[in-house]
């Protein structure tokens, strides 16, 4: 078992006819740059090149994956007219002297048929010995029928690791003691019973009959103060 690499450029056929010179300066750039280093600093090891692609071996799927993230990374980064198309696979495969051969090559190939330019796609089998080992995420894409496979492979898409977001800083010992000290003080307040609301009453003035009866009529007031 062992995890298959295999990347080529997307558009090369229309990239060579545009500019065959500056095609080709790129992508040698490309390699010496980027891509070679970081298949080293992986523990990779190349097994073959072609015009527009290669086919590289890895003992571990993380270091497969986490290596073609790095080289996509770095690319985007820097810009540039080049794009590849990465796709990892994890088979069984034969080797003779020094190629590879077999069914988790083929399958490799396939799945890096099926990468958009510039992303990196596991068959099944990759994803299955990546699966929580990394800062990734994987987009299932589902079972698709690929050329010459005589069953369909599920397909994930990597993404680069969404960063969470930082925890907001909690109150200092002091707001903290302020706050408990004022659910304290609302609680309290809460548990006191309130007074009833009366309407205070209307005062009566209670007067003897006489000036209450003389205060009705200027007359009978003068009428009752004489003899």
């Amino acid at each position: 078992m062992a995890a298959i690499l295999a990347a080529d450029v997307a558009g090369y056929s229309r990239l060579m006819g545009a500019d065959e010179v500056g095609t080709l300066t790129a992508l040698k750039a490309l390699r010496a740059e980027i891509v070679d280093p970081a298949i080293a600093g992986y523990r990779g090891r190349i097994v073959k090149t072609t015009g527009d692609g290669m086919l590289v071996e890895f003992a571990s799927a993380v270091d497969a994956v986490t290596c073609a993230m790095a080289v996509q990374d770095e690319m985007a980064r820097t810009g540039g007219k080049i794009a590849l198309r990465i796709g990892i696979n994890v088979g069984d495969i034969i080797i003779d002297s020094d190629d590879i051969f077999g069914d988790g090559v083929n399958v490799a190939a396939r799945v890096e048929n099926e990468c958009e330019p510039g992303g990196v796609c596991l068959s099944g089998t990759a994803f299955d010995q990546v699966r929580g080992k990394t800062a990734f995420t994987f987009d299932d894409l589902g079972e698709r029928p690929l050329k010459n496979i005589e069953r369909p492979v599920r397909l994930y898409a990597v993404r680069p690791g969404v960063a969470s977001s930082p925890a907001a800083p909690g109150p200092s010992p002091v707001e903290q003691q302020a706050v408990d000290a004022l659910g304290v003080l609302v609680e309290e307040r809460g548990r006191r019973p309130r007074a009833a609301c009366r309407r205070p009453r209307a005062r009566r003035l209670s007067t003897p009959a006489g000036p209450s009866s003389a205060l009705r009529s200027p007359r009978r007031l003068q009428s009752w103060r004489r003899p």
